[in-house]
This record gives C-alpha cells, structure tokens and sequence, in this order.
C-alpha cells in the first residue's frame, strides 16, 4: 500500500471518527435535555397548543378548551351570541403546531386522558409534556442535518461541521426544545427554504432556470407561515428580491405570494367565519403593551375601549415599536442562540466574496431578517430568549455559517507559525469554546436536579405548574360540562383536561361569562388561582394582573385562604367587588397547599 493510500485511508478513519463523536454528544444531549433534566412544558402558548393538539385528535376539529374572554367577545360580535363554550374554535394559534402534535398524540394513544392520567405518588412529571418535547427535538435533529447540507454547498464541510456543532451545544434551541412553541419546527422549515432558495440563486448566477426551486422554498415558507403566522414578515423579504432578482422579474414574486395564499386562504377563511377577522384572536395581539398588556386584552370581555385608543393615537404604536427595536438590538446576541460567530454576520456583509451566490445570498438573508425584526417590533417581544415571538433563531445557523467563514478569512490573513491543528483551526476551537459556555454551565444544576428528581416523583415546572393538582383532583372532582374559571386556564385544559376561561379583568365581565355558560347548560365549577397571578414571587409578588383589577384580592387571598380551609380571607372579604362571588363559591380547595387553590361552588373530593 502506498503512503498516499495510507494518509487517504487515516483521513477518512478520522472524518469517521469525527461523525461518531458528533452523533454520540447529539443522542446524550437528547437524553440529558429529553429524559434526565426533564421537567414538564415551560412556555403558556406551547402548553396551550398542546391541549388544542390534543382536541385535535380526538376529531374535534381546531377546537379549545382555554378560553379567551376576548375570543368570547369576537364569537359574540360576529355570531349574535350563537356561540359553544364547550366547543370553542381557536383563532389565536398558527394550526400547524397544533396539527402535528395532534398526529403524535394519535399515535401514542394521547388522546385518551385516562391513558396517562396522574397517579397518585407517581411522577409529577406529566408523560404527554414529554412526548410534545419530543416532537421539537426531532425537528431540531433533523434541522441539523439540513443546515449542514446547506452549509456544505454554500461553503465546505469543515464549517458546516462546526455550525453543526454549535447548534447542538446552542442552550437556547434545547430550551425551546422544552417550551412546546412551534420554534424548531419553524427552524427545519425554514432551513429547508433557504437550502431551496440557495440552489435558486446558483441557478441563477449560471443563466439556468430556477423557478423551480424559488415554487419548492415558496411551499416551505408557506408552511412555516402556517406554523407562525408573524414568520409571514420574512416571508415577505424574500417576496421583495424574488421580484427584482430572479427571473421573470416580478412573476416569480407573484408566485411565492400566490402559494402563501393558496396555504393560507382556508385558514383565513375560517378565522373570517369564527371571528369576523382575517386574523382572528391572533390580530387583537397587536394591541399588547399599547393602551394595555396583551394579558389584559386577552382578558377583557369587551377590549373595543382598548382597540380603539391605539386606532386613533398612532404615538402610541410608533413608541412601542421603538422600544422593541431597542430591545431587539440589546438582546440580539442572546436571541441568536448566544453563538459567537452568529452577529459576525453582519461583519460579513461588508467583505467581497468571490463567488457570486454566496454574496447574493447573504443579501437576501439579511432582507428576510429585516423584515422579521420588523414584524417582531411591531406585534411585541418579551425580553425572555424563549419569546414565542422571537423569530431570530431561525436565523442563527446560517448567520453562524457566514460569521465563521469571516472568522476563518481574518484568521488565515494572521501570519502565524506553521503548527499544528490546534493553532490552524485555533478561531473555531475558540468560538465553540466561547458558545457552549451557557450549556456547559447549566448542566451541573441540571445534573444535581436530575439526580434528586430520580431519587423521589420528580420537580415539575414549579412555580407556576403543579400537574398532579390539575390532572387528579380537579379533573376527578369535575365534569366535562363544567367551565373552571383560571388565571392558568391552560395548565388547567392541559393537565385537567377541562374547559377553563380565562379569569377576566372585572366582576361585572365575569358575571357576564357565568352567566353565558349558564344559558348553555353548563356549570361554572369554581375559580383557580395560582402562582401564576404573582410575577416574582409566588406568594406575595407584585401581581401581574394589577391592584386595580376586581379579582387582585382574591389572589392575594387564595393561599390563606386555603391554608384555613375557612372561605374567603381577609382582603376578599374587605373587597365590595367579590362578596357574591365568593358567597356562590364559598368551598376554598388547596390543590396544593398555600399555592394553588380552587373556590369551588361545592365540596370536592380530596387525595
């Protein structure tokens, strides 16, 4: 054998080698992130598009069991007050999410409550949070792969293995793994649109036909539209240099528009026939943090007073698109997954690469990511990584793959000694190093609560979620015609598996509420409160829901109240707002102890 022979064959032994590494870090991650760290569902819409997933399954069409006053108040407006409390159309949620998590919980027999209802002493871990995880990290795997297929066409295999690599060790995409948002699945969309507008692109550049490949993406961005419907923003960045770049000219924009709306029109159609808006509950989300949160709107039976402030005094839009600009600038970093080499991007926009695809493509990259941080200041994002409005990890690999080619140009430009490895590839060990540090520091804790967590039935995502109070005795001690006032009404359709309202912001609307559900047989079984109702901390924290808001006393009061098993407590009963409500739900509840507590209309049962 010649020493060609022998250097070829301990290339490819170590490129071997290499992979295995990579996939037996990726498959121990999954286990770390997916079975021993484990802890239930952390984000409010990815639990609430579980329990829609889950009516799903059971044939109930896009249905919910968390309801929105101001969903009530759409259906209202529209229908005349024809409308089904206990069979509740959603409009505020993109239906891909929800579609999918419903054909996963089909398969594995979800939608029967029973199946995995809570035992008592058992895990406080709810096994469904864990199969919706699930669904995330497959599409995050498999996004992986895409990206390094892409990456290795755009440049080479040596940085499509270390943006690989980055984002397995990416904190940020493992917790959104644990959120139930649609983000990952959003990630391996919009990976496989930009691989397909790619190859668009070199098309292109060679004076090929590449409409093709431009409809292919257009089906991928439609979809991914359908799994947020804010990614329609980057969306239309990408329709913009269609229309000015590939030819024909303003035809092949057309087209990507036409396919958005083809995939959208249904949906449009339905929101039109639920709500009366095109947008549906979604649209009222532009009202957040204006004349009042996008909670309060939420929670308001009638938010017209609300809307119509912000129609009429656009100073109020221009400011809180500032603000979120601001934050988005501040937090960018953090938003990109915290990879170093990922807002080196933006450095590399300035550099003049030789190939023409490459440095269109960085173009079209950047438009399309304008316009979501547009989109994404327009509608809100919450200063939290895990926002389920934050769009810019989509972003985070390609931005990555371009930052370490500019990191890699600086790099060889150094007149460095002639050494080994290490020295050669020292700018990629080092932004590995730099980017796996938020991982490789949360997993001591992780690891430490693991091992607690084996030894008894588990931490859950506490505050504000206890599983075990919802899924046993609420749901025991209630029917399926009764409607459960909550300040968590999705934990409450989740976990309980019974339709809640969320709790409004005055007496007088939730006596409105009650008395709807009244007129449709149902009975009103009760009110929870929980830690939920307090930002900080869970017992006497400021309250996210206000002072000023009718039911601030009774949430303040619940966890004594409970305590005493006595009624109401002191602040409710100096409170003219809630006598008569806590007179017709006179029985106080701990589902656990000091922390969640249900005023019930009548004794329950107790485990």
């Amino acid at each position: 054998m010649s020493k060609q022979e022998n250097i070829g064959g301990s290339k490819h032994t170590a490129v071997l080698i290499r992979r295995l590494l990579f996939f037996v870090l990726l498959f121990s991650l999954v286990f770390f992130y997916l079975i021993l760290s484990f802890q239930g569902l952390t984000s409010t819409r990815g639990i609430d598009q579980a329990q829609i997933g889950r009516e799903i399954a059971r044939g109930n069409n896009f249905t919910t069991k968390m309801i929105r006053p101001a969903a009530v108040w759409q259906a209202q407006k529209k229908d005349s007050g024809e409308i089904e409390l206990d069979r509740f159309y959603d409009t505020y949620h993109s239906p891909l999410n929800p579609f999918l998590n419903a054909a996963v919980l089909k398969m594995v027999g979800g939608d029967d409550f029973d199946k995995f209802q809570m035992e008592p002493g058992g895990s406080n871990i709810y096994q469904l949070d864990r199969v919706i995880a699930a669904i995330s990290v497959f599409c995050f795997l498999v996004a992986i792969g895409v990206n390094y297929l892409l990456i290795s066409r755009i440049f080479d295999v040596r940085i499509a293995g270390v943006t690989a690599l980055l984002m397995a060790l990416c904190d940020l995409m493992w917790s959104f793994s644990k959120t139930g948002l649609p983000q990952m699945l959003m990630l391996l969309l919009f990976s496989c649109a930009l691989f397909f507008i790619y190859r668009a692109l070199e098309a292109s550049v060679e004076n090929r036909m590449s409409i093709g490949s431009v409809l292919v993406a257009a089906v991928f961005l439609a979809l991914l539209a359908l799994a947020h419907w804010l990614s329609i923003w980057v969306t239309v960045g990408f329709i913009i240099y269609a229309a000015f770049f590939f030819r024909p000219k303003g035809v092949t924009g057309l087209a990507v528009l036409g396919i958005l709306l083809i995939f959208s029109l249904y949906f449009i159609g339905k929101n039109l026939e639920w709500t009366g808006s095109p947008a549906g509950t979604a649209g009222l989300t532009l009202y957040g943090g204006l004349a009042d949160s996008e909670e309060g709107i939420m929670r308001t039976v009638d938010p017209s007073g609300e809307t119509y402030t912000v129609l009429y005094n656009m100073n109020s839009l221009v400011i809180s698109t500032t603000k979120n600009i601001l934050l988005q600038a501040n937090q960018l970093y953090t938003n990109l997954g915290g990879i170093i080499a990922a807002p080196l991007f933006f450095f590399a926009l300035l550099h003049p690469f030789k190939r023409a695809s490459i440095a269109n493509f960085r173009w079209i990259i950047l438009l399309m990511w304008i316009f979501g941080a547009i989109g994404m200041a327009i509608f809100g994002l919450s200063a939290s990584a895990t926002d389920a409005n934050q769009l810019h990890i989509l972003f985070a690999p390609i931005m990555t793959a371009y930052g370490l080619a500019f990191l890699s140009i600086l790099w060889s430009r150094l007149e460095l000694p002639a050494g080994s490895g290490a020295l050669r590839y020292g700018h990629l060990i080092i932004a590995v190093l730099i980017s796996a540090g938020p991982l490789i520091l949360t997993i001591p804790t992780s690891f430490r609560n693991s091992i607690s967590m084996s030894s008894g039935s588990g931490n859950p995502v506490w505050p504000p979620y206890f599983p075990q109070a919802y899924s046993r005795i609420l749901h025991n001690s209630t029917t399926e015609s009764d409607i459960i006032f909550s300040d968590q009404p999705w934990a409450v359709a989740w976990y309980g598996d019974r339709h809640s309202i969320w709790t409004p912001k005055r007496v007088e609307e939730f006596e409105t509420l009650e008395q709807l559900a009244l007129e449709q047989k149902l009975d009103v079984a009760g009110i929870v409160t929980s830690p939920t109702s307090f930002k900080n901390n869970p017992l006497y924290g400021r309250a996210p829901y206000g002072a000023n808001d009718d039911f601030a006393a009774l949430n303040l009061d619940g966890p004594a109240s409970s305590a005493r098993r006595g009624g109401a407590g002191l602040l409710v009963k100096q409170s003219a707002h809630l006598s008569e409500i806590t007179a017709r739900y006179s029985y106080t509840i701990p589902l656990f102890p000091g922390r969640i507590t249900f005023f019930s209309e009548k004794p329950i049962l107790s485990e």
